[in-house]
């Protein structure tokens, strides 16, 4: 896939793994959209990058959605990418009455926004020359953290809608991108620490940009990054690790 001369759709791109993504981006010389929530935050990101283009939308909502996909075909008709990289990471106890809402709204952002989004563009893809999806994934899809379940299965329903979706595509000009990250230094997830600063220790950010840019660049369409090619390999055999270091006491679920 060719990085410049792009106009590239990034959901979820007011801050973490988009944001990053969307400053790469430009500076490989694409335009790059980004929608999120937050006004903002979007107007704070348009200050910084005059260039960036940004449009308010909750993806969590079917109508926000469509209106998305419709603002962008009519204003920006070149669009040839799709990243689908918006998320939400709760924690989950199902030993107790949980709130559905909350469980609703993780698989609305994680699973059905990615879904009815590709669906919204897949014919305008289609008709590029150099078109592509790219899904963010997670490591967690195959090696799961119990205390974040819902978080761990969407992502795997990600993983497995992605396999189909590029089987879909084989016959059409559009290339179909998983990209799988390890746990990266972000704030995702701050909430859960005491010290809202700390970082938890993941991969430096600039680092999983490195190795997912030249992922993209060199056509690997399944691109596990750091740690998460172990996670992809070893699957059943590090859920039992990776558990039983995790907390007995679950916190209250919250949305990131």
């Amino acid at each position: 896939m060719q990085l410049s001369n792009n106009t590239i759709l990034i959901t979820g791109g007011t801050s973490r793994i988009g944001l990053a993504f969307a400053e790469k981006f430009m500076v490989e010389g694409s335009k790059v959209i980004i929608c999120g929530r937050r006004e903002e935050r979007l107007n704070e990101l348009s200050k910084k990058h005059p260039q960036l283009i940004t449009k308010v939308c909750d993806v969590a909502k079917a109508a926000d959605r469509e209106e998305l996909a419709n603002w962008v075909l009519q204003n920006h008709p070149e669009t040839n990418i799709l990243m689908n990289n918006a998320g939400v990471q709760l924690v989950l106890d199902m030993t107790k009455p949980v709130d559905l809402s909350k469980v609703y709204t993780e698989i609305e952002t994680n699973v059905v926004a990615p879904i009815h989004l590709t669906s919204l563009f897949a014919q305008h893809l289609s008709t590029k020359f150099d078109a592509a999806v790219i899904n963010i994934s997670s490591g967690l899809a195959f090696a799961p953290l119990a205390f974040m379940s819902v978080y761990c299965a969407t992502k795997a329903a990600v993983h497995s809608l992605t396999l189909s979706l590029r089987h879909q595509f084989k016959e059409t000009s559009v290339k179909v991108f998983e990209v799988i990250p390890p746990a990266v230094d972000t704030e995702l997830g701050h909430d859960r620490r005491e010290d809202k600063t700390q970082s938890h220790g993941g991969l430096p950010i600039a680092d999983f940009i490195a190795e997912a840019m030249e992922a993209l660049k060199n056509d690997i369409f399944e691109a596990p990054i750091g740690q998460a090619k172990g996670l992809r390999e070893k699957r059943e055999a590090l859920f039992e690790v990776m558990n039983n270091q995790a907390p007995v006491s679950l916190p209250v679920n919250h949305e990131q």
